[in-house]
């Protein structure tokens, strides 16, 4: 009865059964197992459809099969051609599929021997192992795209916290000893700068009398004190200041010329160039005896007060009176005294010419190079201290004190020497404008900072100020000075504490 009720059944199916069986058992000579694998599903899911069309009166039993958990894929659900090849994976991969020993006696799976010999039926444990699968398969949209292919968030790395740490360690040290060195090497005690100031004060009060009463006719203004020790920027001793000496120049008959307007190009001086000869003769200002070529002459100006300080004013006997050593210092400081205040200190007094027109302001202070000894200096340094003084003000910041660090060692390092607390400034100033947190706690970050950025700008060759980038703060350094500073400083980056060892 058993065999009837089979030969009916594939009577019933018209031979279309037994041609599909015979198909599906040779499949896997041309798909190979997987692909046989999957047109046997297809196959199987599209006869049950007939039989059960068929049988429509019959309850359903365990001799029919129905896809499990997906009837229909919902709408929206994306599955990438990955996503079903592993579906179709888990399925002939089963557990409970049948195996059987390799003539090595090693066992090898195949695929389930129901394709090749019954085409009707699944096994329980198949039915429920493909159901899982199915049912584990992603139906939300977003997560079919992107969690399914999300890789694995890399854990941290035991060798970068190591390193880390290690940094941490090191920028920790730095601060440390960058506070050690300024307090034993860079602040200069409050009763050595009161004296120090008291003596320039002195020395200018004597030279501003003896000015009034032999020359009366030299148009000057009220001559003041000025330089980092008036602004609590000199570091190691308090050694030097500088007397500004204004002139007083009639606006008419005198004009400024950018330097970068002239033969020379070079921006951040300036020509002075006396106007209207035809309607105001040579003789009409008493600077006249200054010009030089039509200009006046930074140079010419400096002798006629070298003339005076040095060889004018008896020096010996104001010093006795003030109960100070004084003298003109040696070549090649021109119009410079040396003060001895102190038996074991000295202050180095630079006398600087400087005058304004209009809302320019220029100092008598020469070029490096003696083809441009005509030029005047524009006068920067006023208002970079007072930007920089301010910012610090605001926040209570270590931008003053980031400068007064390297500038002591520079002025302890001989190779470092070339560099000016102009140059230095303002690499702080670049600095402030990149980083607005100057907190005492990060001291040994913007230290190493500027000293980065400090190699970039020697690197390009071109430091341009903060107040007017059109001027290179490095156009008087030679190539040769440029290439030593750089290599100094790119040696320290690897052990910055060896700048502070000098």
């Amino acid at each position: 009865m058993a065999g009837a009720g089979q030969r009916k059944g594939k009577k019933d199916d018209n031979g279309i059964g037994t041609a599909i069986d015979f198909v599906l058992s040779n499949a896997r000579l041309v798909l190979g197992v997987g692909g046989a694998a999957m047109l046997g599903i297809a196959t199987l899911a599209v006869k049950r459809v007939s039989v059960l069309e068929r049988r429509s009166g019959e309850p359903k039993g365990a001799g029919c099969w129905h896809w499990v958990g997906v009837k229909r894929r919902p709408q929206g659900l994306k599955l990438c051609p990955l996503v079903s090849l592993q579906m179709y994976d888990r399925a002939i991969s089963a557990p409970s599929s049948p195996t059987r020993l390799s003539q090595s006696g090693k066992r090898s799976w195949e695929e389930p021997n129901w394709l090749g010999s019954s085409s009707r039926l699944l096994t329980q444990d198949m039915k429920t192992n493909l159901s899982r699968s199915l049912q584990s398969l992603p139906t939300d949209h977003s997560a079919a795209d992107t969690d399914f292919f999300r890789p694995a968030k890399p854990k941290p790395s035991a060798k970068r916290s190591q390193a880390e740490l290690k940094k941490s360690r090191l920028r920790l040290s730095l601060q440390e000893k960058l506070f050690a060195y300024y307090r034993r090497k860079v602040a200069i005690p409050a009763d050595e700068q009161a004296r120090a100031k008291q003596a320039a004060v002195d020395i200018c009060a004597e030279l501003r009398s003896f000015l009034r009463a032999k020359l009366p006719d030299m148009p000057l203004r009220d001559m003041y004190l000025s330089g980092s020790l008036y602004d609590d920027l000199q570091v190691v001793t308090a050694d030097h200041i500088q007397l500004i000496v204004p002139l007083m120049l009639e606006q008419n008959l005198w004009s400024c010329i950018p330097g970068e307007d002239t033969i020379m190009n070079i921006p951040g001086f300036y020509l002075v160039r006396r106007e209207n000869p035809e309607y105001f003769p040579r003789g009409s200002s008493y600077w006249d005896r200054c010009v030089v070529g039509g200009y006046l002459s930074p140079k010419a100006v400096a002798e006629t007060f070298e003339k005076v300080v040095a060889g004018s004013i008896n020096w010996p006997a104001i010093g006795t009176l003030l109960d100070y050593v004084i003298r003109p210092a040696a070549p090649p400081a021109d119009l410079t005294l040396e003060v001895q205040y102190d038996p074991e200190r000295h202050l180095f007094i630079d006398f600087l010419p400087s005058l304004t027109l209009g809302d320019i302001t220029l100092v008598a202070k020469p070029h490096r190079l003696a083809r441009n000894d005509n030029l005047w200096r524009l006068s920067l340094r006023p208002a970079e201290t007072a930007r920089l003084r301010a910012l610090d003000q605001r926040d209570s910041g270590c931008r003053c004190l980031c400068l007064k660090i390297f500038k002591a060692v520079c002025k302890s390092n001989p190779a470092l020497a070339p560099l000016t607390a102009s140059q230095l400034t303002n690499v702080i100033l670049h600095l402030a404008q990149e980083e607005p947190e100057w907190a005492q706690d990060v001291l040994a970050d913007r230290f190493l900072q500027a000293l980065k950025g400090l190699i970039r700008y020697l690197e390009a060759g071109v430091l341009p100020s903060a107040l007017n980038p059109k001027v290179n703060l490095f156009s008087e350094l030679t190539p040769e000075e440029v290439d030593e500073l750089g290599y100094t400083l790119y040696s320290s980056l690897s052990e910055p504490e060896v700048l502070l060892q000098t």
